[in-house]
């Protein structure tokens, strides 16, 4: 493969790789230090504050879990492998990471409502957060589909030859 090529996936393993580094630091440091600040400065939501803390930072596992799949499907495409059952494979597993973090927000969404703590902004972010990834699942899901009807194809026209 070309350098040109190798680019494109070059630029997205680093823009993968960058979002992994800056959301586990923003989980790490930032959010505690946020969820400290916040419970001080609103202390009749300060009981909101580990199970809140919790649950953001339980969507950390799946959410890097899908960058890391993202990274091996970058590499299968760098080795002209694309059409492979381990892409479709990768796509699975960010199709339902996905759709995990999704439903773990919604949950939280219902909670936070529940508890009648619910800020407008937090819950705009938190709506933002469930569509994205609901998005993101679905686009993977149409991915795996036209993936395997590709294989299946290419598979067909090699036995044929």
């Amino acid at each position: 493969m070309r350098l040109k090529e190798r680019g494109n996936t070059l630029f997205l393993k680093g823009a993968i790789f960058f979002m992994g580094i800056v959301v586990l630091a923003l989980c790490m440091y930032w959010l505690p230090w946020a969820a400290n600040d916040l419970a001080v400065k609103n202390p009749e939501f300060a009981y909101l504050k580990y199970p809140l803390l919790i649950g953001i930072e339980v969507t950390l596992i799946p959410f890097l879990f899908a960058l890391f799949q993202g990274f091996k499907l970058l590499s299968y495409i760098d080795k002209n492998n694309a059409f492979s059952h381990k892409s479709v494979h990768s796509l699975t597993i960010i199709k339902y990471c996905a759709a995990i973090i999704s439903a773990w927000y919604v949950i939280g969404f219902f909670f936070v409502i529940s508890q009648n703590a619910g800020h407008p902004g937090v819950l705009l972010i938190a709506l933002v957060i469930i569509c994205a990834c609901f998005v993101i699942s679905v686009f993977a899901a149409v991915l795996q589909k036209l993936l395997k009807n590709a294989i299946e194809i290419q598979e067909e026209n090699d036995l044929t030859v």
